[in-house]
């Protein structure tokens, strides 16, 4: 027996045979060619079998997994559009006279490499995509079809590497019984499919593929964040009751997924989703959601070359109102920044795209662009409840700016004799820790808080969440970000506020007490965990999540408060 400690990343546990993935390595020659235009037209073919493909993954996950992490596979074909690398290995190939596998290797490789240099962890992370388009554009051109993902032919635990979300997607969601991989952070595309897909999986274990025996029974422990190989009996037993357990609990929680979320005291709280879209909405009221959360807005923007006008947005807009059917729907503002590649709305590439020109902060030159989504929003929002949530506030000024816009608007409407929202909110997120501090300020110019714990955690703890070096000290549970925390549900609720939190914590069931007995008013998370998290609510009473909490606000480090929780039980 061998047992790997990684990180969880998706709670289950799962059994099963191992699956080594292995992709084939991809060789490229550098070759010159008598023909450039034939070595020009081969490329062109392959770009489009490979834009195809993209387009088949876009439209599998969008149907598996929904709108947001689908939207991974938009960004690659971006790739092959973009006008400055394809420029580079037309010159490569009619200047250099070489063969278009090496031309794609190497300007996609340049770009890369210079990504793979920024702090960023947003732009890092494009570096891989890179990779990962560049490989399937040279399998396309030397007739390589497949890249080996299509030889799982039965339910398996998947041991890899590393796992793209390409290829993550590709595998049949029916044959994954887990997943394992070396490399990755809890929050990697990786992580987050396996947690849509339901699928146990743990990150950052850490292990050489070449010491792991192909078909041995293994056992991934998505809650505790270990993968067993050749469990002893009395081990494997343990496991298969634990996994009955945790369907039983699983099956139990669906049944009651659309009860309210009531404490034993008869405390009730909202449980909602975070959403990318119309089809994400459908499945948040599937699996029980009171309300959205979160509704992403920025994927909108992206993969266009101009703004979208007024009445592309008020459409959109409307089908998730409709489908949300009266229930509470915030809306947060275009949050995007130079992290991303939106040259309309005058972006610039810059060193730390997540401290810069970003959110709200896009208002002093760009107030038009905020202008219109409120208009949208208000003319979409008629018969339903609409709660708009400004991103990346810093201070007071930024709020009552965007505040003076929105009344500007509303007051330009109703001079037009526009119907709009009988139900209307205005809130915004506190994730930057000066937000955090200024609440007592911040909560009278608003309705509501919405806190985003992931990015509060990586900006108070100065800890990049994607990098694998430090992902251990990322954590929500470090008492400087639960203090935040607290801080700002006790300066909302000193003015009468309600508080909401769309980050990762608010989807984590071991956090429920904690957050359960700081008062926090709505939970909000991926649909998938919604089921579990309105279950745990229901196991505890205030009274004694009040002392959960106080005792955990004490605490030094995030360890103690991780050992605390998991020792803890609800009477």
């Amino acid at each position: 027996m061998r047992q790997i400690r990684g990180i969880p990343a998706s709670p289950g546990i799962a059994i099963g045979q191992a699956w080594l993935y292995r992709p084939e390595r991809v060789t490229v020659e550098q070759q010159r060619v008598s023909d450039p235009e034939v070595e020009w037209l081969r490329l062109q073919a392959a770009v489009n079998v490979v834009r195809n493909r993209l387009q088949a993954l876009y439209e599998k996950a969008l149907a598996s997994v929904g709108e947001e992490e689908a939207e991974i596979f938009l960004a690659h074909q971006e790739f092959l559009t973009d006008q400055e690398l394809m420029r580079g290995i037309r010159e490569t190939i009619f200047t250099q006279k070489l063969n278009a596998e090496y031309a794609v290797k190497a300007e996609f490789d340049t770009y890369a490499a210079a990504l793979a240099e920024l702090d960023d962890p947003y732009l890092r992370a494009r570096a891989q995509d890179l990779e990962d388009v560049s490989m399937q554009v040279i399998r396309s051109l030397q007739g390589q079809e497949s890249d080996g993902s299509g030889l799982l032919t039965r339910p398996s635990v998947i041991i890899a590497e590393d796992l793209t979300p390409s290829d993550t997607i590709q595998f049949d969601k029916d044959k994954i019984l887990g997943i394992c991989i070396a490399k990755g952070g809890p929050t990697s595309h990786t992580a987050i499919l396996a947690r849509s897909l339901g699928v146990p999986a743990v990150v950052s274990a850490g292990f050489d593929i070449e010491d792991i025996e192909r078909g041995v029974l293994t056992v991934v422990d998505g809650d505790e964040g270990t993968m067993i190989m050749g469990p002893a009996l009395a081990v494997l037993e343990s496991a298969r009751q634990k996994q009955a357990a945790w369907q039983k609990a699983r099956s139990e929680q669906l049944t009651s997924a659309h009860q309210p979320a009531v404490t034993l005291d008869g405390h009730r709280v909202e449980v909602a989703a975070n959403i990318g879209g119309v089809d994400d909405a459908r499945k948040a009221i599937e699996m029980g959601a009171e309300g959205v959360g979160l509704f992403r807005t920025e994927f909108l923007y992206l993969d266009r070359t101009e703004l979208l006008d007024i009445e592309e947005q008020v459409a959109i807009y409307q089908g998730v109102v409709k489908v949300m059917d009266g229930r509470p729907l915030v809306v947060r503002t275009l949050d995007i920044g130079g992290d991303k590649s939106v040259p309309y709305l005058g972006l610039a590439e810059e060193p730390n795209p997540f401290l810069g020109w970003r959110g709200i902060r896009m208002v002093r030159e760009r107030p038009d662009i905020l202008a219109n989504q409120f208009e949208a929003l208000l003319r979409a929002g008629v018969g339903g409840d609409i709660r708009i949530m400004l991103p990346m506030v810093s201070g007071p000024g930024e709020v009552k700016r965007a505040k003076e816009i929105l009344d500007e608007t509303v007051a330009s409407l109703k001079a037009q004799g526009v119907s709009m929202p009988e139900k209307l909110q205005f809130g915004i997120m506190i994730e930057v820790p000066s937000a955090a501090l200024l609440a007592h300020h911040l909560a009278p110019l608003v309705d509501f808080f919405s806190i985003g714990t992931n990015d509060l955690t990586q900006y108070t703890l100065a800890v990049d969440r994607t990098n694998e070096r430090v992902t251990n000290l990322a954590s929500p549970y470090n008492p400087a970000v639960l203090q935040l925390i607290a801080r700002t549900i006790e300066a909302a609720h000193a003015h009468g506020k309600w508080v909401g939190m769309c980050g990762e914590l608010a989807g984590d069931v071991l956090a429920v007490p904690v957050l359960l007995g700081m008062g926090l008013d709505e939970f909000s998370m991926a649909a998938s965990s919604i089921p579990s998290v309105k279950e745990e609510i229901r196991r505890w009473s205030m009274a004694r999540a009040k002392e959960v909490a106080q005792e955990v606000l004490g605490m030094a480090g995030s360890t103690e408060v991780l050992e605390y929780l998991k020792g803890l039980t609800p009477s």
